[in-house]
């Protein structure tokens, strides 16, 4: 076994929250979904066997501290609290003797609720907005005291209903039930309790501001009278139990707002609407006094919520600068959080900046990295591409609320890469009854995840791949600048192969499959792009042909087609300082369900920003030699400059073979999708050959 390169070894050394000592600095931190209690299920509240197995595997893999997503004090069905449920502190008692096996400390995350930032979906809003039916789905779900906030406001994601304000009885009984869980989980052996949140514009959070708490009563107003609540919450747990219980607090440095669902870019001149570095000087000082023990810290609200989810677009560490200052402030432990690089943590502990290093989706992705680091065998981590297609897909767009699915909305917490994370149950590999011979067809991700997971199973297996290089049109998605994570997992999937006995045969075409000599074949051929048919079309550049560098642009860009690649190619293109310029037929930008809004709405507000136009609801009619010739949604005709047009207007599946008795087709050759979709869909076929 290999030593750990020196460089991380700040991130292995002890350090203490109130008076539990943790092995080392890094932290799993929060991720809806992760519940011990459950996620939004029909059921109600329960131990959640399939979040515990999760904790436990990461626990016996090196985790210093786990923290996991938030538990509603208060059932989103049916309505009952948490301390209501003693059996399920029982089993909870059991999992933390066996999360105490292996070293671990735990803490569990209990949440005030999310006020005008719950997810209200597609589904569920117009059932709300009707008097009659929100009362008849009261006893279910009571969709008033899920959106309660401080003031009457809109909501986050469905701005036409009104959020209702939070009585003083409903603060003091929330209160209340932060002090019974607490005690509870103490007594079950938790290590201790993070209170969610002043945070990512969470309802607590949104009692600290001005912008969202005009209440003239005395949790609004003054700066003391805004933070009451927060006060007020850690006050009753260490009355019920004691004040050596850790409480750690989910802490926002700075809102990073510029106004109603409108963020701020990082570097960005602009005037915060919410918490500014000012008042969070004194808010972490003034916090720190009233109890807490910790700071779980980054930024953002669900306004800007690219600062608190970072996407692949937000530089890496986006949140350190921030969170090290706010340490000069207060005495106690402050962790920082948001695409944080295990070497820029390490020597930011190292050099006394922060105490603890937040990590969270990366644990999803592989259970395994900090044992791999400890090994030395950094390659062999699967790279999280900071995509949110499985853990945290909520997507909204122009006039809808959460447009997720709701099976989707109600299973949080999983991976686009590992199918497992989370769905145990339903993905896992087992050995196949029968060995045989299959081909694979295709040498992108998913002929690749195909291939790797048939030879786990026992199969013979052989991959073809017509091109010279494997990772298909993965490739092209993977050339932006600020897609550094995405080629490393096409590395890390070739390294991958090569651990298996898969015969890999480059540069082969496979037209006919009839002379394959194979049992099963799964064919993973992707899809091609379309085409609008319009005048000069043949002129335009194909995205995936710009993206892989096989055609050179100009310094005017118009981009045809604003969905996700539409967008990544115009921020590419205005990273690079040239011009580019968006049409869309569609009302908004990215109106794709599973696409996260952290993502999508990165996208809109830096071209909002930084003023890149964008034509919405305007359809292309020619392109010319210097201009394209679009129509707007009143029927005006005009000419946008363009020195080149680029198409991002969709694919359609391009399978090599149509399915059959032994034709398997998976991926986008079967159903254009994403790289979840793509992944999920290689181990539906295969777990089962």
């Amino acid at each position: 076994m290999q030593k750990l390169d020196p460089k991380y070894d700040a991130l292995f050394t002890p350090w203490k929250v109130g008076n539990v000592e943790i092995k080392n600095r890094i932290v799993m931190c929060p991720m809806g979904g992760t519940s011990l209690f459950g996620w939004f299920e029909l059921g109600g509240c329960h131990f959640d066997k399939e979040a515990a197995k999760l904790f436990l595997e990461r626990a016996n893999n090196n985790v210093g501290l786990i923290i996991p997503g938030i538990a509603p004090l208060r059932d989103t069905f049916w309505g009952k609290w948490l301390w209501q449920n003693p059996k399920m502190f029982d089993e909870l008692k059991i999992f933390m003797d066996e999360i105490h096996k292996t070293g671990a400390k735990l803490f569990v995350q209990l949440t005030a609720g999310m006020g005008r930032s719950w997810a209200i979906t597609e589904l569920v809003a117009p059932l709300h907005k009707n008097k009659i039916t929100r009362a008849l789905i009261k006893p279910v779900i009571d969709t008033s005291h899920e959106l309660a906030s401080p003031s009457p406001q809109p909501s986050r994601w469905a701005h036409d209903i009104i959020c209702p304000e939070m009585t003083v009885e409903q603060i003091h009984e929330i209160i209340e039930a932060f002090a019974k869980t607490a005690k509870l989980c103490k007594e079950a052996g938790v290590d201790g309790v993070e209170v969610h949140a002043v945070h990512e514009g969470y309802l607590l959070d949104q009692f600290s501001m001005e912008f969202f708490n005009k209440r003239t009563d005395e949790y609004g107003g003054s700066f003391e009278n805004r933070y009451r609540f927060a006060a007020e919450v850690v006050k009753a747990i260490k009355e019920a139990c004691g004040d050596d219980y850790p409480v750690s607090l989910r802490y926002s440095v700075e809102s990073k707002m510029k106004g109603f669902c409108e963020g701020a870019m990082p570097g960005e001149d602009y005037v915060e609407v919410g918490r500014n570095m000012e008042e969070s000087e004194k808010a972490a000082k003034y916090l720190q006094d009233m109890g807490y023990d910790m700071l779980n810290a980054d930024n953002g609200t669900y306004d800007s919520w690219y600062w608190a989810h970072p996407p692949m677009y937000m530089p890496e560490n986006c949140n350190l600068e921030d969170v090290a200052h706010i340490k000069k402030f207060v005495d106690i432990p402050v962790v920082c959080a948001g695409r944080m690089d295990p070497e820029v943590g390490a020597k930011a502990v190292a050099d006394g900046r922060i105490d603890g290093v937040g990590i969270a989706r990366q644990f999803l992705a592989d259970p395994e990295w900090i044992t791999k680091m400890l090994e030395d065998r950094l390659e062999d981590i699967r790279p999280c591409i900071c995509c949110h297609s499985g853990c945290f897909n909520f997507s909204s767009s122009k006039g809808h609320a959460n447009t997720q699915d709701l099976t989707d909305t109600m299973g949080l917490a999983r991976c686009a890469l590992n199918p497992e994370t989370m769905q145990s149950k339903k993905y896992y590999v087992a050995p196949a009854k029968k060995s045989k011979k299959i081909a694979v067809i295709g040498g992108g991700i998913g002929g690749m995840e195909a291939a790797i997971l048939l030879a786990k199973r026992g199969h013979q297996v052989t991959l073809f791949e017509k091109g010279d290089k494997l990772g298909g049109v993965f490739i092209a998605a993977a050339a932006p600048s600020f897609k550094e994570k995405d080629r490393d997992l096409i590395a890390w999937y070739i390294r991958e192969l090569a651990k298996y006995p898969i015969e890999v045969k480059m540069n082969t075409e496979i037209k006919d499959v009839s002379a394959l000599d194979a049992d099963e074949i799964i064919v993973a051929t992707g899809a091609a792009a379309k085409r609008i048919p319009v005048k000069g079309a043949e002129t335009a550049i194909e995205a995936v042909d710009y993206l892989l560098g096989k055609k050179e642009v100009g310094e005017n860009v118009t981009i045809i087609g604003g969905g996700l690649t539409g967008c990544e190619i115009a921020y590419e293109l205005f990273l690079q300082g040239k011009k580019p310029t968006i049409v869309e037929m569609q009302d908004d930008l990215i109106t794709t369900k599973g696409i996260c809004l952290a993502n999508t709405s990165y996208l809109r507000d830096c071209f909002k920003a930084n003023k890149v136009p964008v034509h919405l609801e305007t359809a292309l009619c020619e392109i010319g030699e210097t201009s394209v010739t679009v129509k707007d949604k009143s029927g005006k005709t005009f000419e946008i400059p363009s020195d080149s047009v680029i198409m991002s207007v969709g694919y359609n599946p391009a399978p090599v073979a149509q399915k059959a008795k032994n034709i398997h087709v998976i991926g986008d050759a079967a159903k254009v999708g994403n790289l979840r979709t793509v992944i999920w869909g290689a181990w539906d076929v295969c777990m089962k050959l």
